[in-house]
């Protein structure tokens, strides 16, 4: 699966619902691996457009700026992104463009749906370069105040949530949806932003709500919904996903993960996201996040390809498959161990354990691939120079999958470095620093 972008630029007219101001942003296309770019029009000043980028480290505080979701780049601020965010992630887009020119995206109708109508009708492109996604590994749990957020590993997106207003008509109310275009956009996106008659008054008095009317915010009365009508039976819990969902979308990247949601609010839920961001970038600088079930059964290179490439054949050739290959850059491979594995028959009787020698050995075939698909190398031999930095940290038994990732350090005209790395179930085995010489055969 490829990363995705807006096919055509939108553009978006309407008023803030804390701020009221009245505020036009545009959606344009974006480069890979932008992510969600926020772009604040500058008001006749001479510096340039400021920036931003819709991520959990540009979050600002909270309980400072309640019931909203808003970030800073340190000079200027934009308030309450959580329902575009969520109508971007929702459709399934990685990388988008917003300029506004104020300081709080417009509110609507209090859902997300417009967004998602106006990304539906310009159309999705798909972009020339794998989607990433953060795979959770492990459960993860965040609990405050009565309200909690439970992760759980899961091969999809995935949002439950408990909503409980005891005191009102809503009550307890119950939703649960796997999170794709057609879901989000049906189910979703058309759940407008709710509050309580007696809540009014408290966020006027903080400052919030000028923007908001009987139109834009479901108000549930005492005995009932104010000049207004539901469009879900359960539409306020719909909304707390809404919310979930954007709020979410600041880890950076889309989610495999079941997340679920007890009464929760952009406080705990921007917490939850920070915890998710610092298991990533732990993850990141360990390098054991490994790719994604899309790109293990995605076939760049088949092993007789591989076989036109490298000169090894059985029992030596231990690359079944080149699944991403970026020229002079990177390259990953993946290798099924076998119990059948001719090595396995010395080494070693009764505790099979793949030898650490053709764990690095394998890395290199990988790293040859990378350095003699090139057109000049082809027809090459690449022979090692130097080892270095060789660690092995587990062992590999029969039924694992080795995911092979090299990345080149240096690389001249007949001389390469490599680093490489051997991964099972996300969790590095091997790794070395590799030098090669490319000689004619």
């Amino acid at each position: 699966m490829n990363q995705r972008t807006i096919e055509n630029s939108i553009i978006i007219e309407g008023t803030g619902l804390h701020t009221g101001e009245k505020v036009s942003i545009e959606l344009k296309p974006a480069p890979v691996n932008t992510g969600f770019m926020f772009i604040r029009k500058a008001h006749g000043e001479t510096k340039e457009d400021l920036l931003i980028k819709a991520e959990i480290d540009s979050l600002l505080d909270v309980e400072e700026y309640p019931r909203r979701t808003s970030i800073t780049n340190g000079t200027i601020h934009i308030h309450t992104i959580e329902h575009l965010l969520a109508s971007i992630l929702g459709m399934g887009i990685d990388n988008v463009i917003i300029e506004l020119n104020g300081s709080e995206c417009p509110g609507l109708d209090g859902s997300s749906l417009v967004f998602a109508e106006n990304i539906m009708k310009v159309g999705i492109k798909e972009q020339d370069a794998q989607k990433k996604f953060f795979k959770l590994k492990e459960p993860v749990y965040t609990s405050e105040n009565g309200s909690h957020i439970i992760a759980l590993p899961s091969e999809e997106f995935k949002i439950s949530y408990t909503l409980d207003y005891p005191n009102s008509m809503i009550k307890s109310q119950y939703a649960s949806f796997i999170v794709n275009p057609d879901v989000y956009i049906r189910e979703i996106a058309p759940a407008r932003t709710f509050c309580l008659e007696e809540e009014i008054e408290k966020l006027k008095a903080i400052g919030l709500g000028k923007g908001s009317d009987y139109n834009n915010t479901v108000v549930i009365g005492k005995k009932g919904i104010i000049n207004n009508s539901f469009r879900f039976i359960d539409e306020p819990v719909r909304h707390k996903i809404d919310d979930l969902i954007g709020d979410v979308a600041l880890i950076g990247m889309p989610i495999k993960a079941h997340i679920i949601g007890i009464r929760s609010g952009h406080a705990i839920n921007t917490k939850f996201v920070r915890k998710l961001k610092e298991i990533m970038k732990k993850e990141k600088a360990s390098g054991i996040i490994s790719p994604s079930t899309e790109q293990i059964t995605k076939r760049i290179l088949e092993v007789e390809d591989i076989e036109k490439i490298l000169p090894h054949r059985y029992p030596f050739l231990l690359v079944d498959r080149i699944i991403e290959l970026e020229e002079d850059k990177r390259a990953v491979g993946i290798k099924s161990v076998s119990y059948n594995e001719w090595f396995f028959q010395g080494h070693f009787p009764g505790k099979p354990v793949m030898p650490g020698v053709l764990l690095v050995e394998a890395i290199a075939q990988v790293a040859g691939v990378l350095m003699l698909n090139k057109k000049e190398n082809r027809g090459k031999i690449a022979y090692f120079l130097s080892i270095d930095k060789a660690k092995f940290r587990k062992a590999v038994k029969p039924g694992d999958l080795l995911i092979l990732e090299v990345e080149v350090d240096k690389l001249k005209s007949k001389v390469g470095q490599i680093s490489g790395k051997a991964y099972v179930d996300g969790k590095p085995v091997c790794e070395a620093v590799l030098m090669f010489s490319l000689v004619e055969r």
